[in-house]
């Protein structure tokens, strides 16, 4: 789908979601009569918050942002994400707001625009599988080679884009295990431009290699010439298990063993933003009468002070001041030896604390002054990071980006002691897959899942 098009698909939907908005409201204000000014005034504010979060919903969750039009699934669930912010943020200014507000004109509001976000994306499901049907008949392709490999690729592309029609391919000769009924071999690769030609190809994909079949470059040129896009797809995975990501410095290609959400300086500003705004509202809300009392009874419990302050391995291994409400005694050990089960260390406020993980929540300032995030792997003791680093190739890949108040790894099961190797390489794919798969939706699953299993409790929380 070229980028022009994508680009007037975002502008469109972005503008029409935020017009029915504006009318649905400007209607219904018109159409109630409100008893004092002031009603009046509360319904307009209204009007203008669900403007505000609206946009800041459809912003988090990327709605407007979809790589391909076709993919109505992505779209949709993005607009449900959306939508499901959007009403968060309504209902927790509705709770804190002193206005009083007309219940019909709220119902009324909410369903209505719920009911268009649903018939809008029903009518665009629809012209997208028109477009697409029309584009698959203009959209074909062969492969250059007749390997296993060209094969995997066929399957992807069917199955990623269905604007596509893949014809066959063309490679020295044919292979029975290879060529099946939906990918039929059609000639040897001299051959395949008077192919093109003749049946109106618009895209050519080579897996063979140019230092094995050096006409390939002359092929390319002459499939440029004649306005086919050639496309080669090298083949890593003899030397790398995995997915491998490209990316440019100048013309020159890179390519790098990973995908690095949080590398671009955009998506590090969002998820700053919303570290930011998460934590003022935990510190104003929670923090702000929660601290003077655990530190009181942690002054009545023990003698010590109230917050432990321990250096651990932040963001690039850097170390910083990690800020926790004490839960053991003093003692010699606590910069070296990891808490175990029934460590006679605990004080007995510190049992709850631990267990309920409010001993964490003084985390909150780290992630305020920039050391920490509110989601990312957790910090770990800078003895340990020493120690796991040359145990586990990976593990130093956790300290790519900031480490977080809670984690992927946490509310997956993998928290508190490490008695095995296994837990430690179970955390470390836990932490690796974040880091490469990171949104704020994904966030905002870990946080929400951090709140139910405090709730249910942890048992490897002690």
């Amino acid at each position: 789908m070229n980028s022009r098009f994508d680009n007037f698909f975002r502008i469109f939907f972005a503008f029409t979601d935020l017009g029915f908005l504006c009318l649905l409201h400007l209607i219904l204000l018109l159409n109630y009569n409100f008893d004092t000014n002031s009603a009046n005034i509360s319904h307009v504010v209204y009007f203008i918050m669900t403007i505000i979060f609206w946009l800041i919903s459809s912003y988090f969750t990327e709605v407007y942002i979809n790589d391909r039009i076709l993919n109505f699934k992505k779209f949709a669930r993005r607009t449900i994400r959306a939508f499901f912010i959007f009403v968060i943020f309504l209902l927790i200014y509705l709770y804190f707001s002193r206005f009083r507000f007309n219940r019909e004109y709220l119902y009324i509001s909410f369903a209505i625009f719920a009911f268009y976000l649903i018939i809008s994306r029903l009518i665009f499901l629809k012209i997208a599988t028109y477009i697409g049907k029309k584009k698959r008949a203009l959209n074909k392709v062969i492969i250059l080679g007749n390997n296993t490999f060209a094969y995997d690729l066929v399957v992807k592309l069917r199955k990623t884009n269905k604007t596509i029609d893949i014809l066959g391919c063309f490679a020295e000769q044919k292979r029975e295990e290879i060529n099946k009924l939906d990918f039929e071999y059609l000639g040897k690769v001299e051959d395949c431009i008077k192919y093109a030609i003749s049946n109106h190809v618009t895209e050519i994909y080579s897996t063979l290699s140019p230092e094995i079949y050096s006409e390939i470059y002359e092929i390319a040129q002459s499939a440029e010439n004649l306005c086919m896009r050639f496309r080669f797809v090298p083949d890593f995975r003899e030397f790398v298990n995995k997915s491998v990501y490209f990316d440019h410095v100048g013309e020159i290609p890179v390519l790098s063993l990973r995908s690095e959400p949080l590398e671009d300086f955009a998506v590090q500003a969002k998820k700053r933003l919303f570290d930011i705004v998460f934590s003022i509202l935990v510190t104003i809300f929670l923090l702000s009468w929660l601290v003077p009392i655990i530190a009181i009874l942690i002054k009545l419990d023990s003698k010590g002070p109230v917050f432990f302050l321990q250096e651990r391995s932040g963001k690039n291994n850097q170390p910083f001041k990690c800020i926790k409400f004490r839960s053991l005694k003093i003692n010699k050990e606590s910069d070296t030896k990891q808490v175990t089960k029934g460590d006679n260390r605990i004080t007995k406020l510190g049992k709850f604390l631990r267990k309920s993980s409010i001993d964490e929540l003084p985390q909150f300032f780290n992630v305020l002054k920039g050391d920490m995030s509110v989601v990312g792997p957790r910090p770990h003791m800078l003895k340990h990071t020493e120690e796991y680093s040359n145990i586990i190739m990976k593990y130093m890949i956790r300290h790519y980006q900031k480490p977080g108040v809670t984690g992927y790894a946490q509310v997956n099961g993998f928290r508190g002691e490490i008695k095995q190797e296994e837990q430690l390489i179970k955390r470390i794919e836990y932490d690796v897959w974040y880091i490469e798969n990171w949104s704020i939706w994904l966030d905002l699953n870990i946080i929400i899942k951090t709140i139910v299993v405090t709730i249910k409790g942890d048992e490897n929380a002690f």
